[in-house]
């Protein structure tokens, strides 16, 4: 048998050397022979061998599933990262804060963390094949941010998929000759429902309500009136029952989650090539008619104005830096999971700065799209950008599509928006449920063996959770869970996970782990990053988005103390993993207190040095090496 030796610091936590066997021991005999005036002489010893530890690979290790071709796995990375929030937030953000001197802050950003740490999770991923709990074998005491991303993917599925659900009754709605939201005197409008024609600049300039915040046009009533059934609520405490439309429609979203999901990343490999392909070709058809329609330009100029001046307030960064970390994807375990699936030797470098390019491009692209057609609302009703200009539901669910409406054509220009906005939740969707199954299937070899059923009973129990968000006051519900499910949390199990790869395992560690893969080390700007920036950047979005935390309100609802209480409760639930995994991991080791450190710090595979008292994390130069 041919064994490679490495130094201990350089032997690997995974596959290729993720096992020990010993080697029997056998007594060598050592017969030394001298010449003198022609007579030989010998000496004989009997050496006992020491015992030897060979690596070996395991069967499963051997087994794992891998990528059927590598725009597979590009596809679904892009797919997850390029979400509806770049549809429905970034472009706001952009023109509310500084136009195109927005940019500089959200570039900056872009390259010094967000770039930095999808590489780390493309890296880490791959090179360990696992998801994300079991890829802490590097460094046992930080299993429970495994715990902690997966938990938060399990939350944000619970109401995620409502959205979906949304884009899916819209979309069936737009069947029709007549779009049901283009005119009043529906059994869902109200006695106050007004014509949009006649809502002109004096009415707005007279009560100073933005034409975006009017709840009483045919859009903004058969959203909240129509679908959601909001009239009939009178807060999160009255939710009332399910609506069955929406539960239909979330329960085809569950079944293509599931069908797409239950054999493996082959399949789910294949689905991408429609999900994550068709909203650039909506996209791009929707860039060419919006540029077409009177006061487009207005709309696209606002959009791009540069306001130097917005760069002096801390806000502008605030949001840039959130932005630039949600967009990406980055700590929901997703990138691990999909990166854990490709082949050893893959380019993740390469992979990292493609696609977290293109998502970024996305955004600033999708803002063209967006903002033609506020200029076209704008010119309409004979109103500034500011007044139509917002973001989120109201966005996608009233204003783009009152828009659309009022086009020829308006029944193919519906269901292709909606088209495009259902294939962006959906590939989206898939990579968080993934993300939950890799990490608890590698982690309990039973779920492994029925990943079928259990995909289902996860895609089953987000559907039964959810059913909550698709209740009359429903949307209460959901605002809570987006609210406090994946805010101060992730940011928080991303900033440790940062800590755990960049200090605890070790920044040269990590990066000779990436020379095995590529046969190129990590330039030493990637490795400062690692280390000190990409820490920094997310200490520095924790406190920020905490401080910036206020009172939850939906429109001019204000939710109770109680409801806020909840929602703290549902943040905590996920963060608590992090601190109780590592005492009981401490708890349950064996040895005296530093014995117990050092087991809980070490990899797994180098846990033999402990006994022999080579712990690396014990001397200065772990701490100080880049």
């Amino acid at each position: 048998m041919n064994v490679q030796v490495h130094s201990d610091h350089k032997l690997s936590s995974v596959v290729p050397l993720t096992q020990y066997t010993t080697v029997e021991k056998k007594d060598v005999e050592l017969i030394l022979v001298k010449e003198l005036n022609g007579v030989q002489y010998t000496n004989t010893a009997v050496i006992a061998a020491p015992e030897t530890r060979v690596p070996i690979r395991s069967s499963e290790d051997e087994e794992r599933e891998t990528w059927g071709k590598k725009i597979d796995f590009l596809l679904s990375v892009i797919g997850f990262a390029v979400d509806l929030a770049n549809i429905c937030r970034f472009p706001y953000l952009c023109y509310k804060n500084g136009g195109g001197a927005f940019l500089i802050p959200y570039t900056l950003f872009l390259v010094i963390a967000g770039m930095p740490l999808f590489y780390m999770e493309l890296a880490l991923g791959q090179y360990n094949r696992e998801g994300a709990a079991t890829v802490w074998k590097i460094c046992p005491v930080f299993k429970g941010v495994g715990y902690t991303v997966i938990i938060i993917a399990l939350y944000v599925g619970f109401y995620y998929n409502v959205i979906i659900a949304w884009s899916l009754y819209y979309l069936f709605a737009s069947f029709a000759s007549e779009l049901p939201w283009l005119r009043c005197g529906n059994p869902w409008n109200s006695p106050n429902c007004i014509d949009p024609k006649l809502l002109n600049g004096c009415v707005l300039l007279g009560n100073e309500t933005k034409y975006s915040k009017y709840k009483i046009t045919p859009a903004a009533e058969y959203y909240e009136r129509g679908v959601l059934h909001l009239h009939e609520s009178e807060g999160i405490h009255d939710l009332g029952p399910p609506r069955w439309q929406l539960v239909l429609c979330l329960l085809v979203v569950v079944f293509i989650l599931y069908f797409t999901l239950c054999k493996g990343v082959k399949t789910s490999g294949k689905v991408v090539y429609i999900t994550a392909t068709m909203p650039y070709v909506v996209l791009f058809v929707l860039v060419i008619r919006g540029i077409t329609l009177p006061g487009a330009m207005d709309g696209i100029r606002a959009y791009l104005h540069i306001d130097l001046k917005r760069l002096n307030n801390a806000t502008v960064w605030i949001d840039a830096a959130t932005q630039i970390f949600y967009s990406l994807g980055a700590g929901f375990g997703v990138l691990i999971a999909f990166a854990s699936y490709n082949k050893f030797d893959n380019n993740c470098y390469r992979d990292a700065i493609l696609t977290s390019t293109i998502n970024c491009v996305t955004s600033f692209f999708s803002g063209f799209a967006i903002f033609s057609v506020l200029g076209y609302m704008a010119y309409m009703h004979g109103v500034n950008i500011e007044d139509v200009a917002t973001e989120g539901p109201g966005l996608v669910f009233i204003i783009y599509p009152e828009a659309i409406s009022t086009l020829p054509g308006s029944t193919f220009w519906s269901i292709v928006f909606f088209l495009m906005l259902l294939t962006l939740g959906i590939d989206s969707s898939m990579g968080g449920m993934e993300a939950i199954i890799t990490g608890l299937t590698d982690d309990f070899k039973i779920l492994k063996r029925n990943r079928k059923l259990f995909t289902f009973v996860t895609a089953f129990g987000t559907f039964l959770v959810a059913l909550s968000c698709v209740t009359n006051g429903g949307i209460y519900v959901l605002t809570l869970l987006d609210s406090f499910s994946a805010g101060t949390s992730i940011l928080f199990g991303v900033l440790i996970e940062a800590i755990g790869v960049s200090w605890f395992y070790g920044v040269d560690r990590f990066s000779e782990d990436i020379e095995r893969m590529m046969g190129f080390k990590p330039g030493l700007y990637w490795r400062l990053c690692w280390k000190f920036v990409s820490p920094a950047f997310l200490l520095f979005v924790v406190v920020a988005s905490i401080v910036k935390m206020e009172t939850l309100t939906y429109d001019d609802y204000t939710f109770p103390p109680w409801a806020s209480l909840i929602g703290w409760g549902i943040t905590m639930s996920s963060m608590l993993f992090v601190p109780a995994y590592a005492i009981y991991k401490f708890l349950t080791v064996r040895g005296t207190f530093k014995e117990r450190l050092a087991y809980c710090i070490t990899p797994e595979n180098e846990h033999h040095l402990v006994a022999e008292g080579n712990v690396r994390q014990f001397k200065l130069k772990h701490w100080l090496a880049i």
